[in-house]
């Protein structure tokens, strides 16, 4: 299963992006799998960023069929010590990221992103990251 972030969805709604963007390709191919999760900040970040009523309603019909995964009280606690680790090996990885990155890592998930802090952070945690090549 496949947690895809803010940043590859961005990409996917974006309406000047080639449709050959792998990573945009790679959520269309997941979302066709049915291999997609989400949690709910992922959706308040898209929300917030897509403003206008045509692609809040995209954004809206297509989470319609997502299923959220949610952070345990638990994840919070391990995020902030993700948080840390990555801070101590010199990489940022901002609070809600690093939520992120726990709902994943608990969950035996594969994170979809183009946020390269994601990539960077990989190699400190055992977060399982697509990245764009």
């Amino acid at each position: 299963m496949v947690l895809v972030d803010t940043s590859a969805w961005s990409l996917f709604y974006r309406n000047d992006i080639p449709p050959e963007d792998p990573t945009a390709g790679a959520v269309e191919e997941q979302l066709a799998t049915g291999a997609v999760l989400s949690t709910g900040v992922v959706y308040l970040e898209l929300l917030r960023g897509f403003t206008q009523p045509a692609g809040r309603a995209r954004i809206e019909a297509d989470f319609a069929s997502i299923p959220f995964i949610e952070p345990s009280r638990h994840d919070y606690a391990d995020a902030a010590d993700l948080s840390v680790a990555c801070r101590r090996a010199g990489v940022q990885l901002e609070t809600v990221d690093a939520l992120i990155a726990q709902v994943c890592i608990a969950n035996d998930l594969i994170l979809l992103t183009a946020d390269a802090d994601f990539v960077h952070a990989a190699r400190h945690v055992p977060l399982s990251v697509w990245a764009p090549t």
